[in-house]
């Protein structure tokens, strides 16, 4: 693979660059983004060697698609309007099923490989990016036999490459799974950050109380609002409904404590220590 184009040259999109200069040093790197100073920026930390633009998709070998999933349908159909029937694109958007609907009748369908690799911090923009943000990571690929053989075992060589696990569903299965293991994380941390701040208006005392728990919980606060409120767009269904099992969760909570049953409030709390066992058989 010899000309690598990325597009949207952040966190996601500039850690692919990275790792992939590493492992083909011979391949040249060219960056598309909306936003200049991403490019110029790119450049400056050596993520991309050269600015781009669509009409130069024409001599792509590989196109990775790391933008938000609302410009991702509106995007993806015009790459695959460009490229060569040789290129293989991919995208790693968080998800699947109206990506996957925007392109299903198009001519160069064969030539994408809908992907959601399971990475990533609170932080975006190119300085976000960082060596091995892929390596050990679980790899969901939607829809693969809609992919050309070929290009699907170009994509598994980079992502073996990469150091990533493989695992395939399909894109409405893939959407009401990650709306329980991540959307509703992100939901919860936006949140609890919200109730924070509403209620402790002097942030000096935030952070002279804040502890590595509540650090760690709200983390995700941090993430790009400007990334997730599309994905939560597109995935609301699921998303309610994990909103709603986990809002019940809380009343139920809530309620065991007005009772003062907190032989019970250990019970759940103690039940739910089992997700230790789970993590560490994804670690």
């Amino acid at each position: 693979m010899n000309n690598i184009f990325i597009i949207g040259v952040g966190l996601i999109g500039g850690s692919f660059a990275l790792d992939i200069k590493k492992l083909y040093p011979e391949s040249h790197i060219y960056g598309i983004d909306k936003r200049e100073t991403h490019l110029d920026e790119a450049i400056n930390l050596k993520i991309i060697d050269y600015k781009s633009s669509f009409e130069y998709l024409e001599n792509a070998d590989l196109v990775i698609l790391a933008i938000p999933v609302d410009a991702t349908l509106s995007v993806l159909p015009k790459v695959l309007d460009h490229i060569s029937d040789d290129a293989l694109v991919f995208d790693a958007g968080s998800t699947k099923e109206e990506i996957c609907a925007a392109v299903k009748n198009h001519p160069k369908r064969r030539n994408y490989l809908a992907a959601h690799p399971i990475a990533g911090t609170e932080h975006s923009g190119p300085r976000a990016a960082l060596n091995n943000l892929y390596m050990n990571k679980t790899n969901i690929i939607c829809e693969v036999e809609e992919t050309a053989f070929k290009l699907q075992e170009k994509a598994l060589k980079l992502f073996s490459d990469l150091g990533m696990r493989i695992r395939y569903m399909n894109p409405k299965a893939h959407d009401k799974h990650i709306a329980y293991v991540s959307h509703l994380s992100h939901i919860s941390a936006f949140m609890l950050g919200k109730t924070v701040i509403d209620k402790e208006k002097n942030e000096r005392d935030i952070f002279d109380m804040a502890g590595s728990g509540f650090e760690s919980t709200v983390r995700l606060a941090k993430s790009s609002p400007a990334m997730w409120t599309p994905i939560f767009q597109q995935n609301k269904t699921n998303v309610i409904e994990t909103l709603n099992e986990y809002i019940s969760n809380l009343k139920h909570f809530k309620k065991l404590m007005e009772e003062e049953d907190f032989e019970a409030v250990f019970k759940e709390m103690k039940d739910t220590n089992h997700i230790k066992d789970i993590l560490n058989g994804i670690s």
